[in-house]
């Protein structure tokens, strides 16, 4: 590749010729993988002795097994290039990353290691177990009566993700989960300084496409962080290891979501984890993934059990909205209520919550309705099909528009 002009620059022969000499090595990965993908998982983390994040192993594994996934070198300077003018080697993690998941022995065990505490969730909570409060930047986080009151906060782009909100949520998360303090855990999103939603409360306007356009939103730290760390903590809860072999190894925790406005993409599938869902009456739910050309992450998987097939496929392939008081955002959500009275609504959810046998159920309806190893084999064929629509050349063309306009807006 090293031959040929930038990706953007390339003529349509150069392209042809990119793609075959592509389509070869990743043949010969695919191959060598579907052989040896427990052996170079065991050689990575020394016979699942060690619990590696998605991130570093995929580290892990470009210094063990050259050519087999990017180098760091080779991903930094992908990532200061728009998405219209990179080479793609994060396909080649999405290779990696199908095969590992697909994998009985190893799959497992990555799970595992994803839902394991952050070292930043880990350092901070002392301090925030002290306190009761911690500023994360994008989310902020208190503790009051027994509830772990998270705020989005991303005021200046309506609480859409990228790669730090995914760290900063992820880390409250954990610190939510390990706070002996903590009964219920509560989300929310912050006021907007945004113009048009000026002092109003917006819960989340999903994947940030700025970001995507300008190569910002990556496969590994966001977009398999994102399902595999907190959205499935959420559901999951963390693995704490007490030494108790026949104890849960998890600690978990209700969840309640207030919607207020919207919530779009990333966050629509969000509430499919929660425990109580309440909305404001003017709110609605959208997964925009289709007409953005990407895949709204598990939203695919949870949704059609929640809300059937049919309602499913209108709203993800074609794009249909569902307005809190539409009959049929009940599959969605459990209490709409006007504005004025969504507080004291959260304050009786939550005390319902309480109840000392809540932890137990939660946990066996969530064995009944999605076991660990159908997400797994999900989020193994997810992790190659978004790679590639991250880099197919209709995602490229909308999320450039998309930028374009609000350039132009400005």
């Amino acid at each position: 590749m090293g031959l040929l002009p930038a990706p953007e620059r390339r003529t349509e022969e150069q392209r042809a010729t990119a793609a075959a000499a592509t389509d070869a090595v990743r043949s010969l990965r695919a191959v060598f993988l579907d052989t040896h993908v427990d052996a170079v998982y065991d050689e990575l983390t020394e016979a699942r002795t060690r619990h590696l994040r998605v991130a570093e192993l995929a580290s892990a594994a470009a210094e063990a097994f050259p050519g087999l996934v990017p180098t760091t070198s080779q991903l930094e300077t992908e990532g200061i290039r728009a998405q219209a003018g990179k080479e793609g080697h994060e396909i080649d993690q999405g290779i990696f990353f199908g095969k590992v998941l697909g994998s009985p022995l190893a799959g497992p065990h990555l799970l595992d290691a994803m839902l394991r505490p952050t070292p930043r969730a880990l350092a901070i909570l002392p301090e925030f177990t002290r306190t009761g409060r911690a500023d994360l930047g994008s989310v902020r986080m208190e503790r009051t009566d027994g509830v772990a009151r998270l705020t989005m906060c991303r005021d200046d782009c309506l609480n859409a993700e990228d790669n730090q909100q995914i760290e900063d949520i992820e880390t409250a998360v954990d610190l939510a989960l390990l706070d002996p303090a903590v009964e219920v855990a509560l989300l929310r999103g912050g006021e907007m300084t945004h113009p048009r939603y000026r002092g109003k409360r917006v819960f989340s306007a999903g994947i940030n496409l700025k970001s995507l356009h300008g190569g910002g939103i990556s496969l590994v730290d966001f977009l398999l962080r994102r399902e595999l760390g907190y959205i499935h903590k959420i559901l999951r809860g963390l693995v704490v290891e007490d030494g108790a072999a026949w104890r849960p190894r998890t600690v978990e925790k209700p969840w309640v979501a207030v919607v207020d406005t919207f919530a779009i993409g990333g966050g629509a599938q969000l509430l499919l984890v929660f425990d109580h869902v309440i909305a404001a009456s003017d709110a609605f739910f959208s997964l925009p993934a289709a007409k953005e050309g990407i895949i709204p992450g598990a939203g695919n998987f949870r949704l059609s059990r929640a809300a059937g097939t049919r309602l499913s496929r209108q709203v993800i392939l074609e794009g249909r909205r569902i307005w809190a008081t539409e009959p049929q955002a009940r599959l969605l959500i459990d209490e709409v209520h006007e504005a004025d009275a969504l507080d004291e609504a959260v304050e009786r959810s939550v005390e319902r919550l309480r109840g000392p046998a809540v932890v137990a159920n939660r946990r066996m309806l969530h064995l009944a309705e999605e076991s660990a190893d159908e997400f797994r084999c999900y989020m193994a064929e997810f992790a190659l099909v978004q790679a590639l629509r991250l880099y197919s050349s209709d995602v490229i063309h909308k999320v450039g528009r998309f930028t374009a306009e609000k350039e132009a807006q400005r």
